[in-house]
C-alpha cells in the first residue's frame, strides 16, 4: 500500500516553505517517524517525519524547490523493513577487518600501502601546474607554501617564474578567492525585515550605563542556593528581564505598537530574547514575563536558546512580541544602536561588562558598568518616555531590592 509524504500545514503567517534537505533517496527503507526532510521557513526549519514503515518509493520534490502546504513530497510503499545483509555485513567488516575473505584483501591492500610511500598530498597539490621547468629553488619554495604556479604572475625571461615572483605572491596574500552561497530563507527574511524596519519606523536611539555592582554581588552571594534549588544558574538576562518589564509597567507607550493610524497599548509583557545562531538571530518569546519568577526566566531562555540552536523551535515561539531585548556584551561589543524587531516599537541593547572608575561619594572607585542603549520608534515615542525607561531600568538594576518590593 502506497502512503504520500506531505508538507505539514504551515501557520497563517507563512505561506509556503523551501525543501532544504533530504536524509533519505528513493529505494531507502525509512521507519515510522523517521526524520525524512527538512523544510525551511522564513522563520523555522521543520522535520518532516516518515508517516509509515517502508521502502521510498518516489520523491517529487527535490532539494531548493518551493512547496505548500499539503503538497506532496514523496511516496512510501508501506511494509516491513529489514537490515540488509549488505549493510550487516558491511558494518561486521568495519567492525572486524580481518574476519572472512574480504577481511584478508584488506589486510593486503595495507600491507601495499604500508610498503608504498603516500603522495607527497592530495587534492590542490595533484591539480597544480606543471612545476617541471622551474628551477630548484623556486620549485622548493612552491611545494613548501602549497602554492599553485598557475596562480602566480611570471615576470621571468620568456614568461619564466622565478623565486622572487613567488616571494612577492606571497607577500600581497597569495591567491585571493571568492564563494558566492544563497542566503538561506531565514536570512533573506531578516535582512528583509531590517531593511523595513529602517524605511518604516523612525529610528532613534538613547543611552545610559547602569552600575551592576549590586547585582554581581547578588548572583555571587545566591548562586550555588539558586541553581540548587531551581535547577538551573542565575544569570544576568533574568535581572534585566524583570527590571524591563517593571520599566515597561511605568511607561507603557515603549510596550506599545502602531498599526495604521492607531496606537496599540498592550496590557502584558511578552518580551523577545535575541538568540544567535548557525542560521542566524533568532527571537523567542517569554510569554507575560512580568508576572515569572528569576527562575521562570532564566528556564525559560535556556529551553528556547537550546530549541532556537538545534533547530527544533515551534513558529508560535517567535511571535507575538511585545519588546525585545538583545545582548551584543556575550561578543564583545561596548555600544551599538539596535535596530527594531518590528511591528515592536522598541529594543533594549544590552553590552559588555567593563570595569571603570565612578565617582561615589568622595572616592573614585572601580565598578562593573554596563552600557545601555534603546532604539525606539520614535513616531509614537517621545525622547522623554525613551530616557525615562532608561532611568527606570537602571534605578532597578543598581538597587535589585526595588524588583522585590515593586518599588
Amino acid at each position: 500500500m502506497s502512503k504520500e509524504v506531505k508538507v505539514p500545514g504551515l501557520p497563517e503567517s507563512v505561506s509556503d516553505a523551501t525543501v532544504a534537505a533530504w536524509h533519505k533517496k528513493a529505494g531507502d527503507t525509512v521507519h515510522r517517524d523517521e526524520n525524512l526532510v527538512d523544510l525551511e521557513t522564513d522563520k523555522v526549519v521543520l522535520e518532516v517525519p516518515s508517516p509509515v514503515t517502508g521502502t521510498i518509493k518516489e520523491i517529487t520534490r527535490e532539494t531548493g524547490e518551493t512547496v505548500t502546504s499539503d503538497e506532496v513530497l514523496a511516496v512510501i510503499e508501506e511494509g516491513e523493513v529489514e537490515e540488509s545483509a549488505a549493510d550487516e555485513n558491511g558494518d561486521e567488516q568495519e567492525r572486524e577487518p580481518d574476519s572472512g575473505g574480504d577481511g584478508a584483501d584488506d589486510k593486503q591492500e595495507e600491507s601495499k600501502a604500508q610498503e608504498s610511500p603516500a603522495p607527497k598530498s592530495e587534492g590542490k597539490t595533484a591539480e597544480k601546474s606543471d612545476t617541471g621547468g622551474l628551477s630548484p629553488a623556486t620549485r622548493r619554495i612552491i611545494e613548501e607554501e602549497d602554492v599553485d604556479p598557475a596562480d602566480v604572475p611570471a615576470s621571468g625571461r620568456g614568461g619564466r617564474l622565478t623565486k622572487s615572483d613567488v616571494v612577492q605572491f606571497l607577500k600581497q596574500g597569495g591567491a585571493r578567492k571568492e564563494e558566492r552561497v544563497k542566503m538561506t530563507r531565514l536570512r533573506s527574511k531578516i535582512a528583509e525585515r531590517m531593511k523595513e524596519a529602517q524605511n518604516t519606523a523612525a529610528i532613534l536611539t538613547s543611552f545610559n550605563e547602569i552600575n551592576l555592582k549590586a547585582v554581581m554581588d547578588l548572583r555571587a552571594k545566591y548562586k550555588e542556593q539558586f541553581a540548587e534549588r531551581h535547577g538551573v544558574k542565575l544569570g544576568l538576562m533574568s535581572f534585566f528581564v524583570k527590571a524591563a518589564c517593571d520599566a515597561l509597567r511605568k511607561h507603557p507607550i515603549v510596550n506599545a505598537s502602531m498599526e495604521g493610524d492607531e496606537i496599540i497599548y498592550h496590557g502584558y509583557q511578552d518580551i523577545g530574547i535575541a538568540v544567535s545562531t548557525e542560521r542566524g538571530l533568532m527571537v523567542p518569546v517569554l510569554r507575560d514575563a512580568g508576572n515569572m519568577s528569576l527562575a521562570d526566566i532564566e528556564s525559560g531562555i535556556r529551553e528556547y536558546a537550546g530549541k532556537a540552536r538545534e533547530g527544533t523551535i515551534a513558529l508560535e515561539d517567535l511571535q507575538g512580541g511585545t519588546f525585545t531585548i538583545t545582548n551584543g556584551g556575550t561578543f564583545g561589543s561596548l555600544l551599538s544602536t539596535p535596530l527594531l524587531n518590528p511591528p515592536q516599537s522598541a529594543i533594549l541593547g544590552m553590552h559588555a561588562i567593563k570595569d571603570r572608575p565612578v565617582v561615589e561619594g568622595s572616592e573614585i572607585v572601580a565598578r562593573p558598568m554596563m552600557y545601555v542603549a534603546l532604539s525606539y520608534d520614535h513616531r509614537i515615542i517621545d525622547g522623554k518616555d525613551a530616557v525615562l525607561f532608561l532611568v527606570a531600568l537602571k534605578d532597578a538594576l543598581e538597587d535589585p531590592a526595588r524588583l522585590l518590593l515593586n518599588l
